[in-house]
């Protein structure tokens, strides 16, 4: 999957879908083309101070490789959205969140 980098991409991925996926908020778009899907994480100021927020970002990155991997569909992006309990959420249950998430934004 590649990444999110530019502030117009998070932005245009705010306007799309949206669901709550326990300590994660996924936001989706549909960029209407048939190129890889793309991801993004936006891990704020409120969630901690910079040791935690990257913790968190490593834990994010490697859950969306586990349940986003054959779930993505080609043309979307993928806004991740942590919050502060993303931090001690058990691994299994990070994922099976996400996972759920992208069910529920493709139906």
């Amino acid at each position: 999957m590649d990444r999110l980098t530019k502030r117009a991409d998070f932005l245009a991925a705010r306007g799309g879908s949206r669901v709550s996926a326990g300590p994660v908020l996924v936001q989706a778009r549909d960029r209407m083309d048939a190129r890889a899907p793309r991801i993004g994480f936006t891990v704020t100021k409120k969630t901690g101070n910079s040791v935690e927020r990257n913790r968190i970002r490593r834990r994010l990155r490697e859950a969306a490789k586990a349940g986003l991997g054959a779930q993505a569909r080609p043309g979307f992006d993928y806004v991740l959205i942590a919050r502060r309990e993303a931090i001690s959420a058990p691994f299994p249950a990070l994922v099976e969140n996400l996972s759920r998430a992208l069910k529920r934004l493709h139906k």
